[in-house]
């Protein structure tokens, strides 16, 4: 997609993490992103750090209205979006038996509810014009089951299923959709989970890194740029459709 033309790219979560490494990415390629995310100043930070133009809409995706929201701003201000790379999420552990429904429709609603609505008012304008790129970022758990995280990995299981429906029903139109499913990434989703292994099992912040780090097979975290090389990669390949490629170095091999 860097040798094509400039695009507007809509980047959810993209004020910290995967979904900055993402913004940075496409914006150093020469594409006009939009960031999305709830903290007007964490966003004006990621903003502030693009090469490229750069728009920031605060939104609590999660919120009924939040795909309207954001993709209305888009369109008034640059027009219709042309990639999306649905990145926000968050997750959340405890034991299956004690996962009350309020933890069960947060992740579904972050994790599920919020990138299908995004998908479902990003596709109309892509159709139209015969091109258009979405990625969903999920994660490892999208094709394995872990415990402590009944929620979270319903939640992306469901994710992928999405992104594998909305492709075939999209193929040959011009539009791909994909996911990217990343193990553990150093990012301040990792450093929670850190914490919260400190405070479950009483290692200190240094081992519970190490053991996580240990889960890839390449012996560390996977860094948010390779992930959002993967996502572009995913945007420059047409042939690439209904995919879920997997970043973990080499744990999961499907």
């Amino acid at each position: 997609m860097s040798a094509g033309p400039s695009r507007i790219c809509v980047v959810t979560g993209g004020s910290k993490g995967i979904g900055a490494a993402v913004a940075a990415d496409l914006s150093t390629a020469g594409h006009r992103v939009v960031l999305a995310a709830r903290d007007p100043d964490a966003l004006a930070s990621a903003a502030r750090a693009l090469p490229g133009p750069s728009l920031t809409v605060p939104v609590d995706l999660t919120a009924p209205d939040a795909a309207e929201t954001l993709f209305g701003r888009v369109e008034a201000e640059w027009g219709p979006a042309e990639v999306l790379v649905a990145a926000a999420g968050a997750g959340a552990s405890a034991r299956l038996t004690e996962t009350g429904d309020e933890l069960w429709e947060q992740q579904l609603a972050l994790n599920l509810t919020a990138p299908f609505r995004c998908v479902r008012r990003a596709l109309p304008s892509m159709l139209g014009a015969r091109w258009g790129r979405i990625v969903v970022v999920t994660s490892v758990a999208a094709k394995v089951g872990a415990p402590y995280v009944a929620a979270y990995t319903a939640a992306k299981h469901g994710a992928l299923g999405l992104v594998r429906a909305a492709a075939a029903e999209v193929a040959g139109t011009g539009v791909t959709v994909n996911a990217v499913c990343p193990g553990y990434v150093d990012t301040p989703m990792t450093d929670a989970t850190v914490a919260a292994i400190v405070a479950r099992t009483g290692r200190d912040e240094a081992q519970a890194r190490a053991a996580l780090a240990r889960m890839q097979p390449i012996g560390r975290l996977i860094r948010p740029e390779e992930v959002a090389a993967v996502v572009r990669l995913l945007l420059e390949q047409e042939a690439l459709n209904g995919q879920g490629l997997t970043v973990d170095g080499g744990g999961v091999q499907s």
